[in-house]
C-alpha cells in the first residue's frame, strides 16, 4: 500500500457563511418543534383536567398500543375439559 502525504484542506469564508445559515435554520426548526411540542402537552393536559373519560394509566397505554385484554372466565376449573387436539 503506497502512502502519501496528508491533504491540506482550507476553511473559506463561504464555507463559513454556508454552515452559519445551515445552523441557524437548524435551531430555528429545534424551536418551532419546541413550542408545538409545549403547546401540545399544555393541550392535551388541559383536555385531561377538562375531560369525563378518566382514565388509569394502564388504560390509556392500553389504548395507546391497541391491546384490549378480555376478562378470563373463571378459574382453572372452568377451563377443565376444554383441551382440543
Amino acid at each position: 500500500m503506497l502512502r502519501r502525504k496528508p491533504t491540506r484542506l482550507e476553511l473559506k469564508l463561504d464555507d463559513i457563511e454556508e454552515f452559519e445559515s445551515i445552523r441557524k435554520d437548524l435551531e430555528g426548526r429545534r424551536k418551532q418543534r419546541e413550542d408545538a411540542e409545549a403547546a401540545g402537552a399544555a393541550e392535551e393536559a388541559a383536555a385531561a383536567a377538562l375531560g369525563t373519560d378518566h382514565k388509569s394509566r394502564e388504560q390509556m397505554i392500553n389504548d395507546r398500543i391497541g391491546y384490549k385484554p378480555q376478562p378470563k372466565a373463571g378459574g382453572r376449573a372452568a377451563h377443565f375439559g376444554t383441551f382440543e387436539f
